[in-house]
């Protein structure tokens, strides 16, 4: 049983809260000839895939390694600039390992406030009223399940497909939220959660559903 992270949406579509607990990091290694036929992009913090797609490396993929040798931005752990040895033709044949980038905060702030109207629409879609919105959205690869409390807060959970009983800890978070941060006179409603308690509890019982299954909860 595996879930990749929780998210905490604020009434007015704000992220408060995230934590990435299982995101599996997918890594594609290939031996490139010269000319290298995908189109890269050089910028000042990383080396990323512009163009073309090849055995699984997409476009957006960021170069993590050279022969072997880690990349830090545009530069070999050894110091050598990654665009003057891929331009090289010498240095051919090379070994690239491509990852997908990991989500910036900034990145999951933004797709919080699209979930937000989606799932406003999603409400005034349904031809019965006071609809829940989006409870469930399925993908091939994960699931999303939101559990929104009466006040308009959301809580996401990201986990793999075909789970059952993620109501249930859905509601042991909205529990732990209720315990350790609306009880916590330092916090602001609407504002980001910044509590050491709650994400140890959190993260204690994301650990616990990972080992013996939801239905273990409360045992």
């Amino acid at each position: 049983m595996i879930i990749y992270g929780v998210y905490i949406v604020s009434k007015s579509g704000g992220l408060i809260f995230n934590l990435d607990n299982n995101v599996p990091r997918i890594e594609h290694e290939k031996t490139f000839t010269y000319p290298l036929d995908l189109v890269l992009d050089y910028d000042s913090k990383k080396v990323s895939v512009s163009f073309n797609r090849k055995d699984g490396i997409n476009v957006g993929h960021v170069l993590v390694a050279v022969n072997g040798m880690a990349v830090s931005g545009v530069t070999l752990d050894d110091g050598r600039d990654v665009r003057t040895m891929l331009e090289s033709p010498e240095n051919y044949p090379i070994n690239l390992k491509f990852s997908r980038p990991k989500m910036t905060t900034n990145e999951k702030i933004f797709l919080a406030s699209m979930f937000y109207p989606l799932f406003a629409i999603a409400s005034q879609l349904s031809p019965e009223p006071k609809s829940s919105g989006i409870e469930l959205l399925e993908a091939d690869t994960f699931t999303l399940h939101c559990f929104q409390t009466l006040t308009g807060i959301k809580f996401i959970v990201i986990s793999e497909t075909g789970l059952n009983g993620i109501d249930l800890l859905l509601r042991k978070v909205y529990e732990l939220y209720s315990d350790y941060v609306l009880k916590n006179p330092f916090y602001s409603l609407e504002m980001p959660i910044r509590c050491e308690l709650f994400d140890n509890k959190l993260q204690e019982l994301l650990a616990q559903v990972e080992k013996t299954g939801i239905s273990n909860i409360d045992k």
